[in-house]
């Protein structure tokens, strides 16, 4: 019988979402304001999500998700999405700010638009939250997010696994944008596991480089020029999510070496979630989007509701804002290892159907594992 670890994970009401999940990510229209319900319970709350180029979590997953819960605890939301600009996303917010929402939860483009943005709305009196990415030097009164520093560690624990006993194995890091703290958080906890290797020897870092805006093309030329620099000799990859992933292994094809060279990634995006079945992906790190959305929901109420009991009892610790010299309540979520021995927990939580993981050359491999 399949392990059900996963299922146990998500809460009654997030499961109520996961059917109204897209499993890819929506066509953004150009402007795509969300009214999340009707207004009944008197409160409003803005959410801004980043883009929709880096991940398809934004706008198939967290927006749905969020959508359905704050419809349902009859709360007026307006989500939109940045877009990867940074205009856009300044003058959304000075939107929700003239609105007067109660608390406006934001995932930052760069911490320090972020913070420009967190400022007026703290003089405007509004609570503000920061939702996945932390903004340094910023003046959100809560951070959302799943634990970033775990998830590098399950970053280097897979590509470890996978590399076995190779000796001196060279290893090519294609890490995230510069602008997102998460991306150094994932290294912090990838060079945890990774650094004592690179010092002994037993692993050898060809290079490490960020990317831009988590744009995939350019950390696919990246990763191309690094990779014909060294030789065209590769053992191993860290990319930091999943869109750089499918970006090296393009590369890989090319060069006739996908499948042989194990690649990390993050998101558990259903493209992802093929290519490890097809053995070209290592991993990648599943992260129950509708857990972190109903952990905003929750916490937005009760801020909203101005019950900072409430608020305060979904604390799980805090994290440190170097910037701002302060420590920010935080609400940290676990995130999970996905390897081909576990993907069907994946499909069983709902995050992606069968029907859409299982056609074509994947069909074969699902069927060995059982997802149906």
């Amino acid at each position: 019988m399949r392990s059900r670890t996963l299922l146990v994970m998500v809460t009654g009401a997030a499961l109520a979402l996961s059917a109204c999940g897209a499993n890819q990510a929506a066509d953004a229209p150009e402007e795509d304001n969300a009214t999340g319900g009707d207004g009944a319970s008197g409160l409003s709350v803005g959410v801004i999500l980043p883009d929709t180029r880096s991940s398809a979590r934004w706008e198939g997953f967290d927006k749905p998700y969020l959508e359905q819960a704050f419809a349902e605890a009859g709360v007026d939301a307006d989500i939109q999405n940045a877009q990867g600009d940074i205009q856009r996303f300044s003058t959304i917010a000075d939107q929700m700010i003239q609105r007067g929402v109660d608390v406006l939860a934001t995932v930052n483009l760069s911490s320090e638009s972020g913070a420009t943005v967190q400022r007026k709305a703290t003089a405007a009196g509004i609570t503000t939250v920061d939702y996945d990415r932390l903004t340094l030097g910023g003046e959100a009164d809560y951070y959302i997010s799943f634990d970033n520093v775990r998830v590098g560690e399950l970053q280097a624990e897979g590509l470890v696994d996978c590399l076995g006993d190779t000796e001196g194995a060279e290893i090519i890091e294609i890490q995230g944008s510069p602008t997102d703290n998460n991306a150094s958080l994932f290294q912090e906890g990838q060079r945890q596991v990774l650094q004592p290797l690179y010092d002994s020897g037993e692993y050898e870092l060809v290079d490490s480089q960020p990317i831009d805006q988590w744009n995939n093309q350019r950390g696919g030329t990246t990763f191309q020029q690094i990779l014909t620099a060294n030789g065209g000799n590769v053992d191993g990859v860290v990319a930091a999510n999943d869109g750089l992933a499918g970006a090296v292994i393009n590369v890989l094809r090319q060069s006739g070496l996908a499948g042989t060279v194990p690649v990390t990634g993050q998101d558990a995006d259903p493209e992802a979630l093929r290519s490890i079945l097809l053995g070209e992906q290592c991993m990648t790190v599943y992260k129950p989007v509708s857990l972190e959305a109903q952990a905003l929901v929750d916490l937005a109420l009760a801020l909203a509701g101005g019950d900072e009991g409430a608020a305060e009892e979904q604390v799980s610790g805090t994290v440190a804002d170097e910037v701002g010299e302060r420590e920010v309540n935080a609400v940290l979520l676990e995130p999970v290892l996905v390897t081909r021995d576990n993907v069907a927990d994946v499909v069983d939580d709902g995050w992606v159907t069968a029907d859409r993981l299982c056609d074509g050359a994947v069909a074969e491999h699902c069927a060995e594992l059982g997802i149906n």
